[in-house]
């Protein structure tokens, strides 16, 4: 079951986001804009997108899910 997303910047801190990452994260820093960040492979195609950069902060987005099911 997913419980939502963490974000993780470059310096290691954390921005817990329910539902909508984008908007949660521009709420969160108090900003209007945001570019997607991707992952690259060797041969220089864009993979996926990683993330965001917002005012400077190169924001990693993770999907949270529970581990499994409680006894």
């Amino acid at each position: 079951m997913k419980l939502g997303y963490l974000g993780i910047d470059q310096h290691g801190t954390h921005y817990h986001i329910k539902k909508h990452p984008r908007k949660e994260l521009l709420e969160q820093l108090g900003c209007t804009h945001a570019d997607k960040m991707y992952c690259y492979t060797t041969s220089g195609k864009a993979h996926t997108k990683k993330g965001y950069v917002i005012k400077g902060l190169w924001i990693d987005v993770y999907q949270v899910h529970t581990w499994g099911e409680v006894c």
